[in-house]
């Protein structure tokens, strides 16, 4: 059983940064693409970004790319989503995602190809 817990969420003014992690458990961990998404009040669940098993290849959304920069430590197990110039749109709550398909060569930007999934954590951005 795979476990995802997402940590470094907060409050903070436009124009700052946070830096989530997202540490996984179970060995295997640099096999497996991960993915960041994000689900603001009253919206569905939309992607953030992601990268894949070897950390070669990511990708992102159009409202994020040049700001955010995901990134993986696979001797810590862990995932992480840099966020800079951030905006009040930001505002939500932030998951992880892990594919457990051992080094699939694709990375996803589908919530339906990722496997398991952390609780989130809250990221607010305030004006």
């Amino acid at each position: 059983q795979v476990q995802l817990v997402e940590s470094g969420g907060g409050l903070v003014q436009a124009g700052g940064s946070l830096r989530l992690s997202c540490a996984a458990s179970g060995r295997s961990f640099s096999s497996y693409a991960m993915g960041w998404f994000r689900q603001a009040p009253g919206e569905e669940r939309e992607f953030v970004a992601a990268i894949s098993w070897s950390g070669s290849r990511t990708n992102y959304a159009d409202s994020v790319k040049g700001r955010f920069t995901i990134s993986r430590d696979s001797a810590k197990n862990t995932v992480y989503l840099q966020m800079n110039s951030l905006k009040p749109e930001d505002t939500a709550v932030y998951y992880c995602a892990q594919k457990y398909t051992p080094r699939d060569r694709s990375i996803y930007d589908r919530q339906i190809e990722y496997d398991y999934w952390g609780q989130g954590t809250q990221v607010t951005v305030s004006s």
